[in-house]
């Protein structure tokens, strides 16, 4: 439970739980979810000073019926980054609050990849102007790995002395899981400074398993958002470890483990989104989208609602969070059911916030230089994508639909004149130009799968270093798409015969300044370009473009530095 201010706050408390004088505010006649129980109750709720002082029969000062909904403590995202949204955080808020969230739990490695810890600050001082209740985790990879290049670094020293400075709720996702397993020890330095602290730790650990993974859990990772399989989420939650089930906007795990889900374990499991993009927001919804998903692959409403309250506060600590019950906050989501989840009204802190899908707040935080301008590379012509190879066989990374998971395929590939031939076959170019120092450092490989024809897609966002990826079987034309982001400051870009469409982001390369609904319609547009330039189906155009230099989740990816095998966690050669 939260804790008073002062003695008077809880003696005042305390005597309009016992009915002595009014509440401060007063939910009356509500159904609510009683989540210690998973089922649902009825009563009014008595609020007091932003805190639930009572649930029965009482009077308020102010009063809100709740006939016809069901009142659910407010979502919690359990894990997220808000630069996946491309959204600024008061954006951001203005769509997932009035959806029932009040609580995100956020890494903004993103950012910090560019930034360094100015891109904390912001992120920090732009949430400040929203009811949103934002926890902010220190990144603790940054870069995600050593084998791509960054904007900043940050080493166990770093990590140390920004933990204890304050601002941070707990380190982000560790991501370096080998090197947690191999003992390294600049990388477990990290996770004791946060240890140190009484912190909790983020995992990212796919596939991990047996040694490997008892050496990761005993290291402090608490929870986990990669599992593939139900098995694997079992064998995670057996050894102690929280699992967050994701559905965002290009990893779609829910379907697959939900059967994973049961009576014994499911307080072992919370929500999150990890990745959702501006348009999916808009279109389907934040956290309540992620409920309506989990009913609809057999866990019940009540169960799921636990998941995104009680479970995610206990997983991270979040006193007085996740329920509706005496001396816990008044974060709460008044819903129309427990399927549907459509969110007729939120409270934060006992004040009404959003009503009718519509947020009641407003106020923007002004954009610092230290964010803006972040887009530095050098000049990039066709021949930047030449690719050579020493033989008719290549590597590929394979997109696989639904999912950040890629296969390292081998292909016949010919070539003609120092380059290859990729006319009649399902493969494209790919590069990764590194765009914080104008090295001129270029990463190049093929992709199968994607679809492009006749051009080429270009991206700043590009995890987790965020160079500029591009795709394309046009060598002129990817190095138009690159030099379209190198004006605008960052953002996505379509080449097409030489015709350049974009959409910029230029909040360092990963956000936009402009309102959610005119960038929504700027992606529309674009999306809509490349969907008919032969973008297949399944593959978010840019979403999916930007996972493929992220170089922890298997099997093939590709950074600035050159071409990477996940699997055994070192550089590898187009050449197979």
């Amino acid at each position: 439970m939260a804790d008073f201010g002062s003695l008077e706050d809880m003696q005042r408390a305390a005597a309009v739980a016992a009915g002595r004088r009014k509440a401060d505010l007063v939910l009356k006649n509500a159904n609510y979810l009683n989540v210690f129980t998973s089922t649902v109750c009825r009563g009014d709720i008595a609020v007091c000073g932003g805190k639930i002082v009572g649930i029965g029969s009482y009077e308020g000062e102010r009063e809100y019926d709740c006939s016809g909904v069901v009142a659910v403590p407010g979502l919690i995202d359990s894990h997220m980054h808000i630069e996946s949204t491309q959204l600024s955080p008061e954006e951001f808020a203005s769509l997932a609050v009035p959806r029932g969230t009040t609580c995100v739990i956020a890494d903004p490695h993103e950012i910090v990849n560019v930034c360094g810890l100015a891109g904390a600050d912001y992120m920090r001082a732009a949430a400040a102007h929203t009811p949103l209740e934002v926890k902010l985790m220190l990144p603790s990879c940054v870069p995600a790995t050593p084998f791509e290049t960054s904007g900043a670094t940050l080493n166990a020293q770093d990590t140390a002395k920004a933990l204890a400075g304050g601002g941070f709720f707990g380190l982000g996702e560790m991501m370096n899981y080998p090197a947690v397993a191999a003992g390294d020890g600049e990388v477990l330095g990290k996770l004791y400074a946060a240890r140190q602290l009484g912190m909790v730790i983020d995992g990212h650990a796919p596939a991990m398993s047996g040694k490997a993974l008892c050496a990761y859990a005993v290291s402090g990772a608490h929870t986990d958002h990669e599992c593939a399989t139900p098995q694997e989420a079992e064998e995670k939650i057996n050894l102690g470890m929280y699992v967050l089930l994701r559905e965002g906007s290009a990893s779609h795990d829910l379907k697959n483990l939900a059967p994973a889900v049961n009576g014994r374990n499911m307080r072992r499991f919370a929500l999150c989104t990890d990745d959702r993009h501006a348009d999916d927001l808009m279109s389907e919804g934040h956290m309540d989208h992620v409920l309506r998903t989990a009913v609809s692959c057999g866990i019940s409403g009540e169960d799921a609602a636990v998941m995104c309250t009680l479970n995610a506060a206990e997983c991270y600590g979040l006193k007085g969070k996740g329920a509706i019950a005496p001396g816990y906050d008044a974060d709460i989501a008044l819903f129309g059911d427990l399927k549907d989840f459509k969110c007729a009204a939120v409270f934060k802190g006992g004040k009404l916030v959003a009503e009718g899908g519509k947020p009641l707040f407003g106020g923007r935080c002004a954009i610092p230089a230290a964010v803006k301008d972040t887009v530095h590379v050098a000049p990039v012509s066709a021949e930047n994508f030449v690719i050579k190879l020493k033989g008719a066989r290549a590597r590929a990374i394979e997109l696989m639909s639904g999912s950040l998971v890629t296969k390292n395929t081998v292909c016949e590939v010919p070539s003609s004149g120092g380059d290859v031939c990729l006319d009649g076959t399902d493969l494209l170019r790919l590069g990764v130009v590194e765009r914080h120092f104008a090295s001129g450092r270029v990463g190049l490989g093929l992709v199968k799968g994607y679809g492009l024809k006749g051009g080429a897609a270009a991206t700043s966002v590009s995890h987790d270093s965020h160079n500029i990826i591009v795709v394309g079987d046009s060598r002129s034309d990817m190095a138009l798409a690159v030099e379209k982001l190198r004006r605008i400051g960052g953002g996505m870009a379509l080449a097409l015969g030489g015709n350049v469409y974009s959409v910029p982001l230029d909040i360092a390369g990963l956000m936009t300044s402009a309102p959610a609904a005119e960038h929504v319609e700027r992606l529309k547009e674009l999306y809509a370009r490349a969907r008919a330039a032969g973008v297949r189906e399944g593959v978010d155009p840019f979403m999916t473009l930007s996972f493929l230099a992220l170089a922890v989740i298997p099997e093939l990816r590709l950074t600035d530095r050159g071409l990477f095998d996940v699997t055994a966690f070192n550089f590898t050669d187009i050449n197979a």
